[in-house]
């Protein structure tokens, strides 16, 4: 089963993952589901090298002029199961990214509960997570609206707290956003906590 996820207009990063993304300590960003790679392409041009990840192959061939600035991109579905002798596999997903890689994990539009634990083992000590998703509710406005896709309550929240270690929360949100279009959403802004590399300074707001 594949989970439904949506990307906002080419060229146009979330607004959430803008604020924040001074935050990202030096290091590689990880993009996962990176759909048209707005957020990629903002990593990159801020100097960080950046993995873009997703199945969709069109969509990662129209990354490939951003290579100069340091991002690669990776055709891969993270819903597929591995083969038996996968390395790197984390159950019934296929996950290949090792523990602690990553100084930030970026995902919008996107949800797979089989990755989440894998994902933030693959963040390094002092790494940033940005995480903005769909959320229950947002059936009353369309798609996605299979509960599988959909964020419970608070649920984005509880996972950076029952994270090993837990993570710290900069900013959370949950509840009813107009733009770019109707919808139920959670937004999370957190960091993993160590490493020498974390970011000290807050985005102006």
């Amino acid at each position: 089963m594949h989970s439904t996820h949506a990307h906002a207009p080419i060229g146009t990063p979330s607004a959430w993952v803008a604020r924040f993304s001074p935050l990202a300590p030096a290091g590689e960003v990880l993009d996962l589901a990176c759909g048209s790679g707005r957020h990629a392409r903002l990593f990159a041009s801020m100097g960080h090298p950046v993995l873009a990840v997703d199945r969709d192959a069109a969509a990662l061939a129209r990354l490939a002029a951003f290579g100069d600035l340091g991002l690669i991109t990776l055709q891969h579905d993270l819903e597929a199961a591995p083969p038996a002798a996968a390395a790197g596999g984390q159950g019934d997903a296929a996950w290949l990214f090792s523990a602690g890689r990553f100084a930030a994990i970026v995902v919008t539009n996107y949800l797979y509960r089989p990755t989440l634990a894998a994902m933030l083992a693959s963040l390094a000590p002092g790494g940033l997570l940005l995480y903005e998703t769909f959320a229950r509710g947002n059936e009353r406005f369309g798609k996605p609206s299979n509960p599988d896709f959909l964020l419970t309550p608070g649920e984005l929240l509880q996972l950076a707290m029952q994270a090993t270690p837990p993570l710290r929360i900069v900013a959370f949100e949950d509840g009813h956003v107009e733009a770019p279009a109707p919808a139920m959403v959670q937004r999370l802004c957190a960091l993993k906590p160590g490493g020498a590399g974390a970011a000290t300074a807050w985005p102006r707001i």
